[in-house]
């Protein structure tokens, strides 16, 4: 009787050591769970975009933690909590929600009262297009190049969108890649920065900003809506949500609407979707030749879209009296990465003249890339989906 008692109790031991985590971990969860933590090391130490990176570290850590199936805990296990979270992403709701949120959060005020800033925005989506070729000529497939493409608009929430559309199988590789760029971003784009410009271009003094009326303000999402939707309608998911998020914000009427969207709202999406996207980085997916090939790509159409950003503005330059020229610093913040693109142009330009403030002007080509990611995610799907 003994005997048996002890040969149960082992057995049930065995069982619950089978079934732990350390019987069944592997070198790759290992790695990615190392990588989680440095996410989170980065994000507290560096303050690098910490309220991504610190649910995506969380959410890596969670999703290679490895446990037995058929318990309803992972995120490809229908019917689990992490499941139907992960909805969000796949069927695009997250990345709708949070453009909701920055439209509600984003003043329009330079791009308006400065138009031509928009080709800015617009040249520097020469990186998901050049990023598309390249991947083309890798020998990646038309679907997977346009989702690999959308790294170099700088917009994770667009490249969710668009990878969800185009290769879901491919979201957490394509999102990882573009959050962490995001949060990169400020040692990717100085030295491009320094290198196409000379002394003299750099401390170029643009005139101020006229003032944006109300009116102004209240017409520019609803001309915006109209005018991008008519022309993309694929791109309706993301610049509708922008553009009815924007005319909250300015018509003055719904504050309550437009603080819950700005703050609570996008202040929970956030979190579900660094989480959700975190957990889906199994090893197995991250850890793989193709990942890495989208990795490099990712940061070459960064590069491609800074030059491109850059170099349009000393060509418009050519053209524009001298009392009317930009400075190409602001060139980079053609990027979606608001604000953090135009943060890096008023850094830089303070750098060569501290009497020189950019910041006001970079917005509005940060805001016109954010337009632009979107515009550009709607031309891929027309052409691919």
């Amino acid at each position: 009787m003994a005997d048996n008692t002890f040969q149960n109790v082992g057995d049930n031991l065995n069982q619950f050591l089978a079934n732990s985590a350390f019987s069944n971990l592997t070198i790759g969860q290992i790695i990615m769970i190392i990588a989680g933590l440095a996410f989170i090391y980065f994000a507290i130490t560096k303050e690098m975009n910490p309220l991504l990176l610190i649910p995506i570290g969380f959410g890596i850590i969670i999703g290679n933690i490895p446990f037995p199936t058929g318990f309803l805990l992972g995120i490809n296990e229908d019917g689990s909590v992490l499941s139907y979270l992960y909805l969000g992403v796949a069927k695009s709701i997250y990345p709708s929600l949070i453009f909701l949120g920055i439209g509600a959060m984003t003043d329009f005020s330079s791009l308006i009262a400065n138009p031509k800033l928009i080709l800015i925005g617009f040249a520097t989506q020469l990186g998901i297009f050049g990023a598309f070729s390249i991947a083309m000529a890798l020998g990646f497939s038309p679907a997977h190049s346009g989702a690999i493409s959308i790294i170099g608009g700088g917009d994770g929430m667009t490249a969710i969108f668009l990878a969800s559309k185009l290769a879901p199988e491919l979201i957490s590789i394509v999102a990882i890649s573009a959050f962490t760029y995001m949060a990169l971003i400020q040692f990717i784009q100085p030295p491009v920065m320094k290198l196409l410009t000379t002394k003299k271009e750099r401390t170029i003094r643009m005139k101020p900003m006229r003032v944006v009326s109300k009116l102004e303000k209240v017409l520019f999402p609803l001309i915006g809506i109209l005018l991008t939707c008519f022309i993309v309608p694929l791109a309706l998911p993301l610049l509708g949500m922008l553009f009815f998020g924007n005319l909250l914000r300015e018509s003055g009427v719904t504050k309550r609407l437009t603080d819950t969207v700005k703050g609570p709202l996008i202040d929970i999406v956030t979190i579900l979707i660094g989480l959700t996207i975190g957990v889906s980085a199994e090893a197995s997916i991250l850890l793989t030749g193709e990942a890495l090939s989208i990795f490099v790509l990712g940061a070459v159409s960064l590069f491609i879209a800074t030059i491109g950003g850059v170099l349009l503005v000393k060509l418009i330059n050519l053209f524009l009296k001298a009392e009317n020229k930009i400075n190409p610093l602001i060139g980079n913040a053609g990027l979606a990465t608001l604000p953090e693109s135009a943060r890096i142009s008023q850094i830089v330009g303070l750098k060569y003249d501290k009497t020189n403030f950019l910041l006001m002007h970079a917005m509005g080509p940060n805001a016109a890339g954010i337009i632009g990611s979107a515009l550009a995610a709607g031309v891929i799907l027309t052409f691919l989906f």
